[in-house]
């Protein structure tokens, strides 16, 4: 098991790994292609890589795993907030009992949302996940006294425009693969059909 000290210093490093490469990706973008240099793919670039870090911090506080403290009482947070009984009985009879098992996964789905939007890759599959996902943790916290629940709200919606407007193909992976690769661009054979539909 790596220690909570050393995996944060890992998540770290990925962190800035991937930002250097969302700016790498969106510089070859702006030089290979006239039609990026336009004020609406430069805020969208912006927006995406923005709230791709804050996916990204938002899986920091699942470490360390298998269960972290401010997962676990946040889930439990769920337990007596949430808007319906049946959401606060799922709570009760599987999310607790089993943290060891779902944080980690709710880590990698955080983290697979901050990767995707700050390269900018698959962008409208991930997104779609994430509205989800947020309108989870809106109906999650709902009876909250310190949450305002329209924060989930909020960033749902943002999700919803990223997949309804391909955020990724604004000086990202999915343009550039667009761009530079046939079978994504004409939608021939099966990979290039799939990564056409979720960039």
């Amino acid at each position: 098991m790596v220690p909570p000290r050393a995996q944060v210093s890992l998540a770290l490093a990925l962190f800035l790994a991937l930002l250097a490469a969302s700016l790498w990706i969106a510089v070859i973008n702006w030089r290979q292609d006239l039609n990026q240099r336009t004020g609406s793919h430069l805020s969208t670039f912006v927006c995406r890589v923005l709230i791709g870090g804050m996916w990204f911090q938002g899986c920091l506080w699942k470490l360390p795993l298998p269960v972290s403290g401010g997962f676990r009482h946040w889930t439990g947070q769920m337990a007596d907030n949430a808007a319906f009984e049946f959401h606060r009985a799922l709570v009760r009879s599987v999310y607790l009992p089993y943290l060891h098992v779902i944080d980690p996964i709710v880590f990698l789905a955080e983290l697979s949302f901050a990767t995707s939007l700050l390269l900018g890759f698959g962008v409208r599959l991930f997104a779609f996940f994430a509205i989800f996902f947020s309108l989870h943790l809106w109906l999650g916290l709902y009876l909250h006294p310190a949450e305002w629940p329209w924060n989930y709200v909020f960033l749902a919606i943002v999700h919803v425009l990223f997949v309804v407007y391909a955020a990724g193909r604004s000086l990202g992976l999915d343009a550039w693969l667009r761009r530079n690769v046939a079978a994504v661009r004409n939608r021939t054979g099966w990979w290039g059909r799939l990564l056409g539909a979720v960039g």
